[in-house]
């Protein structure tokens, strides 16, 4: 996500939900790229009592008085807005705030509610998530982002063959690289939940395509890694020749380091620990999964389950990471 919407978010939920310990951390790469989050991180957890909704909308209603907000400001907090409408059951109010964002961005507000909904519906309401881009879908059938937005809550709802039916919709609809490669990522992890290893592998590969720096690749590469360990191929192999001379110093390209053998485990652990990058991800609870990772490369099953019971442990119930513990855990 581009910083400013960080930021708003951010201030929103330091504004309603002081409360609550996990607040949206995602950094800038490609524009609203979900692999350029940190490995880990939290998303927004709007899960208030229901005698506080009230006060969240009335916090809303004030910034949204503001003749001041861009309109680019003013389509984050009517979308924040038209999902909390919905979880208070007032879809018709919902649905004026969408139709409020066509006006007051008509080229990109389906991409602001892409990028908004499925964080917010981190928070447990995912029933009013659906419902929210339902409404949006209604405006716009078809739209790549609002289908990619409907998948990952049903990834968070674990049902993987919806959200793979879904993304093969977006990929059929796409018209940017962008979309494309945002449908292909989210794709590779319904697959890899599935247990469809091969697939997942080159959909990971195929999200490759267009990034231009290492930081965009990074974490497809780590992925795309995962899933050719567990369709047997030569994981380490591959991903040594793709990182190539890179540096791989700054957090997460320690993981990769490790993976390919130039660290050891427990200097993995200290970094993901102290490093300031990597504590703000939540880096313990990739430095985990990845961990578990190598272990079923080497064939260490008692390894593997007790790195992958430990990213459960680590890493939010939302987090692509705890997914994929939490389905390989059922295969081991």
């Amino acid at each position: 996500m581009q910083p400013k919407i960080a930021r708003i978010l951010l201030a929103f939920a330091g504004l309603v939900l002081a409360s609550c310990d996990a607040v949206a951390q995602r950094n800038a790469a490609d524009s609203w790229d979900p692999s350029a989050r940190e490995f880990g991180r939290l998303p927004i957890e709007p899960s208030l009592p229901a005698d506080q909704r009230n006060n969240t909308l009335e916090a809303l209603n004030k910034i949204l008085a503001s003749p001041k907000l861009s309109a680019f400001d003013r389509s984050i907090y009517l979308s924040i807005r038209a999902y909390q409408l919905n979880r208070l059951g007032r879809a018709a109010d919902s649905q004026k705030d969408i139709a409020e964002m066509g006006k007051v961005l008509p080229a990109a507000w389906p991409l602001v509610l892409s990028g908004t909904v499925p964080e917010l519906a981190g928070g447990g309401d995912r029933a009013a998530a659906l419902r929210t881009l339902d409404s949006a879908l209604q405006q716009k059938p078809g739209d790549s982002w609002l289908v990619i937005a409907q998948a990952q809550v049903y990834m968070q709802l674990a049902d993987y063959p919806r959200a793979v039916a879904l993304l093969n919709e977006a990929l059929a609809g796409s018209t940017t690289p962008a979309d494309r490669r945002t449908a292909l990522y989210y794709r590779g992890h319904a697959h890899f939940n599935l247990g469809q290893y091969a697939e997942a592998a080159a959909d990971f590969d195929a999200t490759l395509e267009g990034r231009t720096s290492f930081k965009a690749r990074l974490t497809p590469l780590l992925w795309r890694y995962a899933a050719q360990v567990r369709a047997r191929r030569d994981a380490r192999g591959q991903l040594a020749k793709d990182l190539g001379n890179e540096n791989l110093d700054e957090w997460p390209a320690p993981i990769a380091k490790f993976l390919l053998g130039k660290l050891s485990g427990g200097e993995l652990e200290v970094i993901a620990e102290t490093d300031d990058n990597a504590k703000r991800g939540n880096g313990k609870c990739a430095a985990a999964f990845f961990m578990g990772m190598d272990a079923l490369r080497r064939g260490d099953k008692n390894r593997a389950r007790e790195q992958l019971l430990l990213t459960q442990a680590r890493c939010p119930t939302v987090s692509e990471l705890n997914w994929a513990a939490s389905s390989e855990l059922k295969r081991l």
